[in-house]
């Protein structure tokens, strides 16, 4: 089972979740995650992935950003994490490098998936107020839908060392996603959390 940590704001805890096992790390550089402190400047950014080990995916999580500026991201970045209602050819311009988030909420279909023509895609909370980060528990039967039709999903939405291994057990995902539920505060991990998140996610299955 892949691990991505989302929300990194700092070395320490990059490296910290490396060193637990985290597959990718996730850098949040739309502005809205200012209030729980989780957005980092990409510069920033920028400087702590270039003091990471390899063999770690790097992943920008942005908002409706232009696809000039995500071609910028993706010069010291693997991935960018498409969190606002970017068309499908903006995704489609960026290829296996996007990674589309989806929102399941009432009357959600998969059609809605369908049109963007993606394969890999995140699974996160619905919210009338918020694009994610919110530490809710997310839609399970339609996670695992979008698995049965095929698609490789990435399960996001409260996820947290309690819980994670009874999510992956109920929609078999190729990756999970957390953020908050291994935070001591908004914006710094706790490195325990990290790594008994990690430890449930990777022995769910065995």
């Amino acid at each position: 089972m892949k691990v991505k940590i989302c929300g990194i704001t700092n070395l320490e805890d990059a490296l910290a979740a490396y060193e637990a096992g985290a597959d990718a790390l996730g850098f949040v550089f739309a502005e809205e995650a200012r209030k729980r402190n989780r957005y980092i400047d990409p510069e920033a950014a920028r400087k702590i992935v270039a003091q990471l080990p390899p063999f770690v995916v790097t992943v920008a999580v942005t908002v409706n950003e232009p696809l000039l500026r995500l071609r910028e991201y993706l010069q010291f970045m693997d991935r960018v994490q498409l969190h606002g209602e970017e068309p499908p050819d903006l995704v489609e311009a960026l290829g296996h490098r996007a990674i589309k988030v989806f929102r399941p909420g009432p009357g959600f279909e998969r059609c809605e998936v369908d049109e963007y023509g993606v394969r890999h895609l995140l699974v996160d909370t619905y919210s009338t107020a918020d694009r994610g980060g919110t530490g809710a528990t997310g839609d399970w039967d339609a996670a695992r839908m979008l698995v049965e039709a095929g698609f490789g999903v990435i399960l996001g939405g409260g996820l947290n060392a309690e819980n994670v291994a009874e999510a992956i057990r109920a929609v078999r995902p190729m990756a999970v996603d957390t953020s908050g539920g291994v935070e001591a505060e908004p914006g710094k991990k706790d490195h325990d959390k990290l790594r008994r998140f990690i430890d449930a996610a990777k022995t769910s299955l065995a």
